[in-house]
């Protein structure tokens, strides 16, 4: 490993990335399958049924959003990205904020799907005739069991990872091929064979029993979509910035599509009940009520095979965030070594792995791999809204003149921005409130309102005090200027991988 002292021009990454890996990353990273599979269940039990209509409300803010990400990526291009937007445009603290709640958040979530992957895996065994193991019976909904055989994975990932996102992303678009293949055929097969009738009120979102219901079950789409902005965090490894924003764009929107696609076929195929009831076992049952095995099994592997891009997908881009954070000083020089073999992030990508594990071990206070499911998502989407907020306004304060110079750009920049980051605003803060408004005590359970609202309210006050460490234990520059280290900062290892 190779590691440039603070105080000298630290280095950049390999740009050896296309559109099209842009796209397997973010897209694995945004893991469609798993969120079918997983979040529609989890979902339709806080909305019913009416799944299209909260994908498609919570899409409009989304898109608002992504076009800040690509509009600011044009402009400053960064591996940072939102801590380096909204530290520039907003302040500095809060730029930070956006940087590490990314960081907790996605370590959460890769805590979280590596137990989906060991899911995943158990569910797989079972099917091929395997309940047994050294005398002790494997459960798919046990959180020891699946987080145990998920490490693994996430160990193998993990170093998969380190070789290069090149390595990664090859990688990924083989494991994305044959998850769409099979999610397309078995969801259009079920949106013509299922036998539960077509209805309109499904795309009402009005319906939706409560306005607790509508905010939790957008915070809960949102997750979904949570992910297309990993184009943004390599765009200093694409061969330019407009490719970054292009991979996004497509990425959402396929994401779209394929949200639509998945719910209409679960609402035509199994009853609300069955829909709500099933967890992380959604897309398997999904598949026997379809077809027989073997042909059965195939959502499942492409569950498994979407799980594994996603935490390696997990990893990239955080270890890149931290990359960033620490070229600025606001973290320490170990996160921006740069292997002199793969020319990535090597120590900070083994780290990442490292912390994922270890909250994974924790997770384990939570045994109902459901409920965990459940906690876990709601803590990351009221502090992913957060971020996608506080990027959003950042872009509007950043090119409110085009209001006066350009109405229509003006509009696109600025207003949109403006009004996608009030409504993630909105929705986060009415869900926090009703979490903590409904009970009187604390217990740890996914039930239970504190326990829901402690888990982010950590996340985003470890984010103040690890600011107060950087600015005023490390002085890092960033706190005076606001300004993240340039992108095009002095290549350290000259040779494409």
């Amino acid at each position: 490993m190779t590691q440039q002292p603070y105080g000298v021009d630290p280095p950049s990454l390999r740009k050896t990335l296309g559109v099209v890996d842009g796209v397997a990353i973010a897209a694995s990273s945004t893991a469609a399958t798993t969120s079918i599979g997983i979040g529609l269940g989890v979902t339709a039990g806080v909305v019913g049924l009416h799944l299209p209509a909260i994908m498609l409300l919570a899409f409009l803010p989304i898109l608002g959003i992504a076009g800040a990400y690509s509009r600011l990526n044009r402009v400053e291009p960064n591996a940072g990205n939102g801590y380096v937007w909204v530290g520039r445009s907003l302040t500095p603290w809060l730029g930070f904020l956006v940087g590490w709640v990314n960081i907790v958040a996605t370590v959460a979530f890769l805590a979280y799907t590596t137990a989906v992957t060991g899911s995943a895996m158990l569910q797989l065994a079972g099917e091929a005739g395997l309940h047994r193991v050294a005398g002790l019976a494997l459960d798919p909904g046990s959180t020891a069991q699946t987080t145990a055989v998920g490490i693994l994975v996430l160990v193998a990932v993990t170093f998969t990872a380190v070789t290069g996102v090149k390595t990664a992303a090859r990688l990924q678009i083989g494991l994305l091929v044959f998850e769409y293949v099979v999610l397309l055929g078995f969801c259009g097969y079920g949106i013509v064979t299922g036998p539960h009738p077509f209805s309109l009120s499904w795309f009402d979102p009005f319906a939706i029993p409560s306005a607790s219901a509508l905010a939790q079950g957008l915070l809960l789409s949102v997750f979904c979509y949570w992910g297309f902005e990993a184009a943004f965090t390599v765009n200093e490894e694409v061969r330019h910035p407009r490719d970054a924003s292009r991979a996004g764009t497509i990425t959402l929107v396929t994401m779209l599509g394929l949200f639509l696609l998945g719910s209409l076929a679960f609402q035509r195929v199994l009853s609300e009940e069955e829909l709500a009831g099933h967890g992380a076992q959604g897309l398997a049952y999904f598949g026997d009520r379809l077809a027989s095995q073997p042909l059965a099994a195939l959502p499942l592997v492409a569950l498994m095979f979407s799980a594994v891009a996603s935490l390696q997908a997990g990893v990239i881009p955080t270890a890149r965030g931290m990359f960033a954070m620490s070229r600025d000083r606001t973290l320490g020089p170990v996160w921006s070594r740069v292997s002199a073999r793969y020319g990535t992030p090597a120590v900070g990508t083994l780290l990442i792995g490292a912390l994922a594990t270890a909250v994974a071990a924790l997770a384990l206070v939570i045994p109902r791999l459901a409920d965990m499911i459940m906690a876990t998502v709601n803590a990351v989407g009221i502090v992913v809204a957060l971020s996608y907020a506080l990027t959003a306004l950042a872009a509007a304060v950043r090119f409110r003149g085009l209001l006066r110079e350009d109405r229509r750009q003006g509009i696109r920049a600025v207003v949109l921005p403006s009004l996608s980051a009030a409504a993630l605003l909105g929705l986060g803060g009415y869900l926090a409130w009703s979490f903590y408004t409904s009970t009187d005590h604390f217990e740890v359970s996914a039930d239970n309102g504190w326990f829901l609202l402690l888990t982010p309210a950590l996340m985003i006050v470890s984010g103040f005090v690890a600011a107060a460490w950087a600015k005023w234990v490390r002085k890092s520059p960033y706190f005076r200027t606001g300004h993240g280290t340039d992108a095009d900062a002095p290549q350290l290892l000259a040779t494409p991988h």
